[in-house]
């Protein structure tokens, strides 16, 4: 994306590469691409999710992996330790993910949705899966602190394993419960949370940091900065397009089909997103963030693991049920969604403090992707 020592001259899209300054259009492309192929193509659907291991579609895993590869091997994980030591970061990001977000969503599927039960549980689910994967690529797009990025997500990991749930249950059965409203029982296994966390986080993360171990090891830093880094990462944009085509490709028929169905479940999705990055962003300006670590509490907040509310909407209630086209609908709406809201946080940033040397972002060389 945009080099660090140039982010302050001149307007946003005269600094972008030529991959950056229509990422928007090249994401646009890939959502219809994948749609068309889901709908126009007999079977593609059923075939593209035929191709699992251990219930994992490997078409997306690999999109995933190649699409966070590069990005987590930018960081430099020797920074690492400041992060963790920024309380001003990490308790409202755990507020954030764990206790407004979900919160929220529960909020506004009862209130847009009261007569939809099975779309209304999928959002929920949504709510509950905190984002792992993709927030990395918006976060980056928008130059915020990858060091930050990757303890907020490492730790949304962590919580997801423990808390997921136990939240699932809270929100689906008890609290319905106590306002006499209709429950639902939520069955998913501690082991399909860690499967998704460590396939979608933790392969891409030790990949990346070996790749920059060994690579600063064998030619230096400066050698891995200005070479090896300007030749891997235009491959994150290859991988999210990829994503996005099979993402939209399997459920292409569904979403099409369903039009109206997508519009009530899209709603409160837009509201969802909206509020939630609007929030962190309010909260990380009110506790004296800079930029890059108030952009990355922001996106680490408003996204969603997609991947892990599709698993356990489908193993819980059935590949064609309501509450998996709600899961889908996910990323049908999150995508374009916070791709804008990476613009808008581009052309925000003037309005919050500048980094200290010692916390800005590492610089991509000049001329370079910064995906």
């Amino acid at each position: 994306m945009v080099s660090g020592t140039t982010a302050a001259a001149g307007p946003v899209a005269a600094r972008l590469s030529f991959l950056d300054r229509f990422l928007a259009v090249w994401i646009l492309i890939a959502m219809g691409a994948g749609l068309g192929l889901g709908r126009l193509v007999p079977g593609l659907g059923d075939a593209l999710a035929k191709v699992t291991v251990t219930g994992v579609s490997l078409p997306i895993a690999l999109g995933l992996l190649v699409m966070m590869y590069p990005v987590l091997a930018k960081v430099r994980y020797d920074r690492l330790d400041t992060v963790t030591r920024d309380r001003r970061l990490l308790i409202p990001s755990l507020v954030l993910n764990w206790i407004v977000g979900p919160a929220l969503m529960f909020a506004l599927a009862w209130l847009l949705l009261p007569d939809l039960p099975e779309y209304r549980t999928g959002l929920i689910i949504v709510g509950l899966a905190r984002c792992i994967a993709m927030v990395i690529i918006w976060n980056d797009l928008a130059c915020g602190d990858r060091e930050a990025a990757v303890v907020l997500v490492a730790l949304n990991s962590v919580f997801q394993v423990i808390a997921f749930a136990a939240l699932g249950w809270f929100y689906l059965n008890v609290l319905p419960g106590w306002r006499g409203l209709e429950q639902t029982a939520l069955n998913v296994s501690v082991w399909e949370i860690g499967r998704s966390v460590l396939i979608f986080l933790g392969i891409p993360l030790l990949a990346g940091f070996l790749t920059r171990r060994l690579g600063e090891k064998a030619r230096g830093r400066t050698w891995y900065e200005t070479k090896l880094i300007p030749r891997i990462g235009p491959f994150a944009l290859y991988g999210l397009l990829f994503t996005i085509v099979v993402l939209f490709a399997l459920q292409g028929d569904a979403i099409t089909s369903k039009p109206l169905d997508v519009v009530r479940i899209g709603i409160p999705l837009l509201v969802y997103f909206a509020i939630m990055w609007a929030t962190s962003m309010a909260v990380g300006r009110a506790v004296g963030l800079d930029y890059p670590k108030a952009t990355t509490l922001a996106f680490t907040a408003a996204g969603n693991n997609f991947e892990l509310a599709i698993a356990v909407a489908i193993a819980t209630f059935g590949a064609t049920s309501g509450q998996a086209l709600a899961g889908v609908v996910g990323p049908l709406i999150e995508v374009p969604v916070l791709i804008g809201l990476v613009y808008v946080a581009l052309r925000a940033r003037r309005h919050f403090p500048q980094p200290t040397p010692t916390a800005e972002p590492a610089a991509a060389p000049e001329g370079s992707a910064r995906v």
